[in-house]
């Protein structure tokens, strides 16, 4: 068969099941549903008109390659219908349940459903919903649901009661119910659990009296509070320390243990806020137990022995038994009535019920990341990685350690908890203290300009800051409980958050300058620091790096970008410009802007309304057709007086307010933004091309459309239409755009790589794989527009796989990818799709559909003359490559040579790294003769039988080295410097990229030759 022929169409799945008993069955279960929960008459007639409507769902739409039943995507579906039609639909529904409203919990419990699991299916379900739910109760019905909202709340609960339960185990004696034979031995047990859920209520009663915004840090600074309650007054035999010997409380004076000095230090609290907490939790206590406080210095009881009294109140008889059971009703209560069904879940099933409707599944990974920025330690797919270990106090990797905030002298596992609160102590150690004004070097910059913009600069920061940082924001969408009873608490945790975001802001621009200005060999940055876009993206960059600390739940990315005007791909422009001029940014707020701008470069860039578009129809003017039938330019940028009056802020100096809501800003050239004109006015487009690099890796390898020299960071922002600084003729628009390119391509190989190895696939099929993936990107680039990097790598995957005749099918591609830490199941279940319908008398509509039939209807009929130049029969050379370019593509690179994953510290006193090991690369390295050699941790030589026995054999060889060459030495692990393994991995041969690093020695490695 010829290439021209070849059968590179993927069949179609069966038809789902779950329809063979005929829609009336169906209907029926979701009838008996509502009737299970007493829906009044009018939400059930709303949820099954819902129903109905969106019944075709399960017929024609279920997924083929899910790993879950029709059965239980009915149950899925059913309950994600009732759940959005009593929360959307309450305003007409008259008609109540007495037992109160109908949440999300009781919906889950009717349907037999897990929370972990529900959560897990709720991106495809809303993205197959969207548009029978728009028509039923308007566009804005996702963010009415807050469904997102509710997601974080959901884990970052988890994540605080593992935190409690750790804490809890840790300092007291716990026993098994269950397994307490003898009478005492269950009492003692049943106390023990009675105090840990004693505890977990009145850290609830404190979420809803003090805590209206939830975040992370302030969550767990009352869980911290609720733990020094509990060893104040949990009798002394269930401790599981001794006070006075413990490593636990280490703040200690001749009065003895400073109680909350030791937890501030054990947790890294503040030992300000942590007091605060303790007397709000002290006045719960007394309000809803009605226990009658006293100084804990004139009270003699053994549990307050060898601890400092100075400052601390005790309760006689808070958890004595009768006392005990009381408080624990009377708790229930207190949560029963402040939440009375106003929560969609009850948060006390953390503790009460986790084997049921908890579920036992972890609310992280690949199907949460589209929704809530958790924390990965697996970032194995990012194109930016940093190379910092767990374990390692922040620094730069070009430089010595400036600030060690963060004591490192042991290894303590990594949770969402510790990383939140390391992170905000770096805020409060570091950022804090700052002055919250330019200091006299930025004002000197400031003041160089052709004009003063000091004041522009101030009153810009207050106003974005402000509006961020709004009590409304915070106040409006309370978790739980009476807005106004914490009203005080959020203005004055929003202004304390707004504080340390614009002393960020100050000390980034600050060094940014400097720099720019030896570059420049200039003070005068009129360029820079006179350009809107910038200053937007340095404040969105410093405020979300803040929210990022505390966790918070209602300003999740990408608010901070929809607050401050600004696209996604606008902020791109300065994510590693931030990082670079900050040395001491902790690693996992390095991490959380990696992970920012991986989103970006995988699928927000190219959504609607990015301002990508708005460069592409520039540098790219045969794009400019589709880009606006399509609709996607973004929108002007709105002017700061727009947003003071929306956000309702003070603004008092700023110039007059225009007639419009959303004015268009001029450039530094006084031409007005307008996106959306005709291709050929260079007037809206701000693109980036400086180089892109991760904190560990500003060496890693260049392509080939790279400049060798970094340019000004004021290039970066310069209008369009202005020459590029490289001197190669081009726009900056266009320099833009091919470094977006780039940095696109890279993050394709990695992935590419990563999955290639999971499916055993050769190094040729790597390259044709890289190689299609290069021709589409710069020859079918509106393949791209409104779709994920992974759907166009997928169906990648399987076209040049039917090319080369290999027996790979379409679900064991996507089941190798569901393991990859990036999948997310709409990857391959919803792809957008604009096609003539049939209903619509032709009309273009859009759709989402998965991923077979995105392929066969899209992909193929798009990609099939680049996939037949990959089959066998033709010489697929670089030049046959270049020849078919299409006009401005740069020449086609091979596969990249990309370096190995980042290695983890693993000592806190040595520079000792371990690096895994590519499978590939073993295979490469170790030959059969010398293979016994050596030992791969995680998988045994064939000389040994497990990895310890494997680690023993190689300290034995060393031993028997050392003592055959009689040498009475240790090995000096500490020759090597943090920042030369960095340097080592940043070259694209792994050797140091500076030339000023110490030469390292080159070892003869043994090679087999390859099996003919």
């Amino acid at each position: 068969m010829g290439p021209g022929s070849m059968d590179v169409e993927a069949s179609n799945p069966p038809a789902s099941s779950s329809t063979d008993d005929g829609g009336g069955q169906i209907e029926a279960r979701f009838a008996d549903l509502c009737k299970e929960l007493a829906l009044g008459q009018s939400m059930e007639r709303q949820g099954m008109a819902a129903f109905k409507e969106s019944k075709k769902f399960l017929s024609t739409n279920m997924p083929a390659i899910g790993n879950r039943s029709p059965e239980e995507m009915e149950r899925y579906w059913s309950a994600f219908v009732l759940y959005c039609v009593t929360r959307l639909g309450k305003g007409e529904v008259k008609e109540e349940k007495e037992g109160g409203r109908i949440t999300l919990c009781k919906i889950l419990r009717a349907a037999k459903l897990n929370v972990v699991a529900f959560f897990k299916e709720v991106p495809q379900l809303s993205l197959k919903a969207s548009r029978i739910l728009s028509g039923l109760y308007g566009s804005d019905w996702e963010k009415r649901l807050e469904l997102k909202e509710l997601q974080e709340n959901v884990a970052q609960l988890m994540d605080l009661s593992r935190f409690y339960n750790k804490a809890y185990k840790e300092f007291f004696l716990l026993k098994d119910v269950s397994n307490a034979q003898q009478t005492e031995d269950s009492r003692s047990a049943q106390y023990v659990s009675d105090c840990y859920r004693f505890g977990w209520l009145l850290f609830l009663a404190l979420r809803i009296h003090s805590v209206s915004h939830f975040n992370l840090v302030t969550c767990t600074n009352g869980l911290v509070s609720i733990l020094a309650i509990l060893v104040l007054h949990m009798p002394k035999h269930f401790r599981n320390f001794t006070i006075q010997d413990s490593v636990c409380f280490v703040k200690r004076s001749d009065k003895g243990v400073n109680l909350l000095a030791s937890l501030c230090d054990k947790y890294h609290t503040s030992e300000d806020e942590l007091r605060r907490m303790v007397e709000k939790t002290n006045e719960l206590i007394t309000d809803i137990l009605k226990k009658q406080p006293c100084p804990a210095s004139e009270c003699k009881t053994e549990n307050l022995d060898h601890i400092n009294t100075d400052g601390l109140t005790y309760f006689e008889d808070l958890l004595e038994g009768k006392s005990l059971q009381s408080s624990l009703l009377m708790l229930e209560q207190y949560y029963d009535d402040a939440v009375n069904n106003k929560c969609e879940l009850d948060e006390r099933m953390f503790v009460n019920d986790k084997g049921s409707l908890l579920g036992t599944e972890n609310l992280s990974g690949g199907a949460m990341g589209s929704c809530s920025m958790r924390w990965k330690f697996d970032a194995f797919a990012s194109p930016a990685r940093t190379m910092t270990s767990l374990s390692t106090p922040p620094h730069s990797p070009t430089s010595p350690l400036s600030v060690n905030y963060i004591s490192s002298s042991k290894l303590a596992p990594v949770t969402p908890v510790s990383t939140a609160m390391t992170t905000a102590k770096w805020l409060r150690d570091v950022i804090s203290p700052l002055p919250p004004k330019p200091s006299a070097e930025l004002e000197r910059f400031l003041s160089s300009c052709h004009r003063d913009v000091t004041n522009e600069i101030t009153r810009r920061a207050n106003v974005i800051l402000e509006a961020v940082f709004s009590s409304n924001s915070f106040g409006e969408r309370c978790v739980s409980g009476s807005i106004q009873s914490v009203d005080v608490i959020d203005r004055t945790w929003a202004k304390e958050r707004k504080m340390e975001a614009l002393k960020l802001y100050y000390r980034i621009l600050e060094a940014i300058c400097r720099a720019e200005s030896q570059l420049l060999k200039t003070n005068n940055l009129s360029s820079l620091l006179s350009n809107e876009r910038f200053h937007r993206c340095m404040l969105a960059c410093s405020s979300e790096l803040v929210l990022a600390t505390h966790r918070t739940v209602v300003m999740m990315f990408p608010a901070v970008l929809e607050v401050t005007g600004l696209t996604a791909f606008d902020l791109s422009k300065v994510i590693e410009t931030f990082v670079r001029h900050e040395e001491t940014l902790p690693r996992e707020l390095k991490r959380h802007l990696n992970s920012l701008e991986e989103r970006l470069l995988e699928s927000m860039a190219w959504e609607k309304g990015s301002s990508l578009y708005n460069s592409l129809i520039i540098a790219r003017p045969d794009l400019a057709a589709e880009i606006n039938r399509l609709g996607l330019l973004a929108e002007p940028m709105p002017s700061l007086d727009a947003i003071a009056v929306h956000h309702n802020i003070p603004y008092g100096g700023l110039p007059p307010l225009s007639s419009q809501k959303f004015d268009a800003l001029p450039d530094q050239n006084g031409d007005a933004r307008s996106p959306k004109r005709i291709c050929g006015e260079y007037r809206s487009v701000l693109v980036e091309h400086s180089s892109f690099s991760s904190p560990g890796k500003e060496r890693l390898l260049t392509f080939n459309c790279l400049r060798s020299k970094l340019a000004p960071l004021q290039s970066t922002f310069a209008s369009p239409s202005q020459p590029s600084p490289t001197g190669e003729g081009e726009t900056c628009a266009e320099t833009g755009i091919k470094v977006f390119y780039s940095k696109i391509l890279k993050l394709a190989a990695i992935r590419i790589r990563s999955l290639s190895e999971r499916l055993q696939l050769s190094q040729q099929f790597s390259e044709c794989m890289y190689c299609l993936i290069q021709r589409i990107l710069y020859q079918r680039t509106a393949l791209f527009f409104n779709r994920h990097i992974d759907q166009l790598i997928l169906c990648s995957f399987y076209g040049v796989a039917k090319v080369l005749q290999l027996g790979l099918t379409f679900k064991n591609i996507v089941n190798n990818y569901r393991k990859q830490p990036q999948c997310k199941p709409q990857v391959f279940q919803s792809i957008f799709v604009n096609w003539p319908s049939a209903n619509h008398n032709g009309r273009m509509v859009q759709e989402h559909v998965d991923i077979i039939t995105f392929y066969n209807e899209i992909f193929i009929p798009t990609v099939k003359p680049l996939l037949v130049e990959l089959a066998p029969a033709r010489d697929v050379t670089e030049d046959k490559n270049n020849a078919n370019a299409g006009p401005g593509s740069p020449k086609l690179s091979s596969f990249p040579n990309l370096p190995d994953m980042s290695p983890k510290k693993v000592s806190a006193t040595h520079n000792v790294y371990v690096s895994p090991l590519r499978q590939s690369k073993m295979d490469a390295l170790l030959s059969p003769s010398s293979r016994s050699y050596y030992a791969c941790i995680g998988e045994s030589t064939h000389a040994y039988r497990s990895p310890s026995s494997d680690l023993a054999a190689i300290n034995d060889r060393l031993n028997s080295y050392v003592s055959c060459r009689r040498i009475n030495s240790r090995l000096n692990f500490d020759l090597v410097s943090d920042s030369m393994v960095g340097g080592a991995l940043g070259h694209p041969n792994g050797t140091l990229a500076s030339s000023a690093a110490p030469a390292t020695p080159n070892f003869p490695v043994k090679r087999e030759q390859p099996d003919s």
